[in-house]
């Protein structure tokens, strides 16, 4: 059952989908009917569809990185639009998601990427959803082109595979380094309000402060 969480005048809706249940984010402005969906991760056909039942247009899809349970929603969703929209992701994992994201080396036959990354997303670049800024942080170490994207007015942040409950993101995918990940972690979450939800790629949510303090593998506080 998908899950909501009400960030002011936006709603999310988590979805939990595809081969490694992956959280799939719906993200409405409930004024402007504007949408967004973050990391599509399969059934991209059900994801268009929730967003008509609630007379959102989505208006775009960001994705954290370029692993094939993040993106395999996308081709689905994008038939099922009135048009095209743009596809946001970091260029360092372009050359990821033209090998389908690793899909053949977990044994997922027939992958059909959709369509090929439109919007080049930068460390510190600023999307938009009605009135509502995202920061775009690159975020290396589960992947080279990994961003997370932080909405200081929404209190949230959208972390992909950099940093779960309790847990981070694995290494040993071709592109991982332990070493960046920690930086990323410690630089770019760590350094955002104590208070600040955590969305992640897998599992429940989270906030900065509850992993500054339990986190075993990047704690920082004591208590």
């Amino acid at each position: 059952m998908p899950q909501s969480l009400k960030l002011g005048d936006l709603e999310v809706i988590r979805f939990e989908l595809g081969w490694a249940a992956t959280n799939t984010y719906l993200v409405g402005h409930s004024e402007t009917g504007a949408a967004v969906v973050i990391d599509p991760a399969w059934e991209g056909e059900m994801l268009a569809a929730a967003a008509e039942e609630r007379g959102w247009r989505v208006e775009a899809i960001w994705i954290t990185h370029g692993h094939f349970d993040h993106f395999g929603g996308v081709a689905g969703l994008a038939r099922s639009l009135d048009g095209p929209v743009p596809v946001a992701m970091h260029p360092a994992d372009l050359p990821l998601w033209k090998a389908q994201g690793g899909a053949s080396f977990f044994g997922i036959p027939d992958f059909d990427p959709g369509p090929e990354p439109s919007l080049q997303l930068q460390h510190g670049m600023q999307l938009f959803l009605a009135d509502y800024a995202f920061e775009v942080r690159h975020t290396p170490g589960h992947a080279p082109g990994h961003v997370i994207f932080w909405c200081p007015k929404g209190e949230v942040a959208f972390c992909g595979d950099l940093i779960f409950r309790a847990g981070v993101g694995r290494t040993d995918l071709p592109g991982g380094d332990w070493d960046q990940l920690l930086h990323s972690i410690r630089e770019h979450v760590f350094t955002l309000p104590g208070t600040t939800r955590l969305l992640p790629g897998h599992g429940p949510l989270t906030t900065v402060e509850m992993e500054q303090r339990t986190n075993p593998f990047v704690a920082t506080v004591e208590g």
